[in-house]
């Protein structure tokens, strides 16, 4: 179910903050962020953000065709590393 329009999509309020300090420094650092639900503005294309998947800061460049979407999508949570080796197929 998707949020409804008359309430706008959501994003922290600290990560606005954040953001505008780091456009008016004119500094292109990484703003570390523990949000991974709030939605991606257009106000963040450009900036580069450390979205937290649990263990580790992974660096998020914003483009345009990233708004609309979360954080958390672009910070997977989870390593895959295969599926185990069935046993009886390398006998055989």
């Amino acid at each position: 179910m998707t949020r409804s329009v008359w309430k706008g999509p959501f994003v922290d309020g600290y990560m606005l903050n954040k953001a505008d300090a780091s456009r008016a420094s004119g500094r292109n650092e990484i703003i570390k962020i523990w949000s991974r639900r709030s939605t991606i503005l257009p106000q963040f294309v450009g900036l580069t953000f450390g979205v937290y998947n649990g263990r580790k800061f992974l660096p998020v460049q914003v483009t345009e065709n990233m708004v609309g979407h979360k954080f958390g999508e672009f910070s997977p949570t989870r390593t895959f590393n295969g599926h185990a080796a069935d046993k009886k197929a390398k006998r055989g």
